[in-house]
């Protein structure tokens, strides 16, 4: 499998490349050349596999030669060895639990994954990689986890200050070792745009090894397409495929379930669940993808003005709004909306929500309420404890913290506070780190 840039300015790479570049060259992201068609003896056999083996028959072809099979099968073993359950709210919606994970967020699958193909790449390359990562809540902590003790790999994660919940902070910046926290006095997207910069910089690139750790990298991005098979594994019903409401800020998580979806995997339809940071609705409505300023919300993860990988989802379609629309549908939903959600769905099914499961599970249910007959799936991206002001607000009631949560919660915090400005990130990755 060869990747080439969606800016069509830059040499086409392997997966080891496009893996250890994070972007391309001319600052567009790596697309894979063709899409692999299923066997379709996996989707018709899939209950009777492991998660191991569906994952390892999924990513194989995107890999090609750069893994070899034996290793590429213990990679994606140690990513996807905790449970991600399939569990019924009522007879037409379910929730897919993806926070089960060493980070209680479903960036730790692509995490892992991505950690251990950088490890066994650089391990005999003789100098270290720096992984420089922007987040938003869960992908600092997911990273932070997964590349923590790798050899041979420093990791720089920037966060906007106060806008991530407690637990995030925590488990990004209580490491230490070879993870670095700067918290940035901005919004995500000044994050975003610090770490794009310092990717474009020369001056930078030419004395660190650099590479990301966004879902603009592909090794990060394209295992989230397991989540979409071991839904499928699950579902009750496969003469009847599902539809998929995916919290949606990046948008790394829904188009590599569209990209599952082109493969072959039978999925119905797919919603962009958005808070107010609609951009996706705007292009649905227009045609036009126009970015604006990211506005502080209570699903955070989603605060993101400028999605970096709404262009992998115009490129798996061509940039044919038209073949888009038939694929995709988005909601804009509001805090008050997210909030009276998060209370309904634990007074009346008794599940508790996080509020970027709440947007998902509201968006979901809209879209039904008008289709009878079809039946959905929600991603729940969050466990309700990294959220536990909004949650706590929603229900009355004080949210249980796991003991994983307690351990890191006494950890003491160690991050850097830096200015919104690229001059700063590039002094501390050139002399400070």
């Amino acid at each position: 499998m060869k990747y080439y840039s969606t800016n069509k300015n830059a040499p086409v790479v392997n997966f080891r490349e496009a893996t250890i570049a994070g972007q391309a060259p001319d600052k567009g992201l790596y697309f894979p050349e063709m899409i692999p068609h299923l066997d379709a003896g996996l989707l018709r056999d899939i209950e009777s596999h492991s998660n191991e083996e569906i994952a390892f028959r999924v990513i194989r072809p995107f890999v090609g030669e750069t893994i070899p099979d034996e290793s590429l099968y213990e990679i994606v073993s140690q990513t996807v060895n905790f449970p991600i359950p399939l569990v019924p709210l009522n007879e037409n919606i379910f929730s897919l639990e993806l926070f089960h994970g060493p980070t209680l967020a479903f960036k730790d699958v692509g995490a892992r994954f991505m950690s251990r193909c950088l490890g066994h790449f650089v391990k005999d390359a003789g100098k270290k990689v720096t992984v420089l990562v922007a987040t938003s809540g869960d992908t600092g902590g997911a990273v932070a986890d997964g590349f923590y003790n790798v050899e041979g790999v420093e990791v720089v994660i920037l966060y906007p200050s106060g806008k991530v919940s407690p637990v995030q902070e925590k488990q990004l910046t209580t490491h230490g070792n070879n993870i670095h926290a700067l918290e940035v006095s901005g919004t995500f997207d000044d994050c975003q745009a610090m770490v794009k910069a310092a990717f474009a910089d020369d001056d930078i690139r030419s004395r660190l090894f650099l590479t990301s750790a966004n879902s603009i990298n592909v090794a990060r991005w394209l295992p989230q397409q397991f989540y979409y098979f071991f839904a499928y594994k699950q579902w009750p019903d496969k003469a009847k495929p599902p539809v998929m409401a995916v919290p949606s800020g990046n948008f790394g998580n829904i188009c590599a379930g569209m990209l599952a979806m082109e493969s072959g995997l039978p999925i119905k339809h797919f919603i962009a669940a958005c808070n107010v940071n609609d951009i996706a609705s705007h292009y649905l409505a227009t045609g036009l993808l126009q970015p604006k300023q990211a506005i502080p919300t209570l699903s955070n993860a989603m605060d993101v003005g400028n999605p970096s990988n709404f262009v992998r989802v115009l490129e798996l379609f061509g940039h044919n709004h038209d073949a888009i629309m038939k694929k995709l549908s988005a909601a804009t939903i509001s805090d008050e909306e997210t909030s009276s959600t998060i209370s309904r769905l634990y007074n009346e099914m008794n599940y508790l929500a996080d509020p970027h499961g709440a947007v998902g599970f509201l968006a979901l249910e809209n879209y039904l309420h008008s289709r009878p007959g079809c039946k959905g799936i929600f991603l729940e991206t969050a466990h309700p404890v990294k959220f536990p002001a909004a949650v706590g607000e929603a229900t009355g009631k004080e949210v249980h913290w796991p003991e994983t949560v307690n351990a890191v919660m006494q950890k003491e915090k160690n991050s850097i506070a830096m200015e919104p400005d690229t001059r700063f990130l590039k002094e501390y990755l050139l002399y400070h780190h």
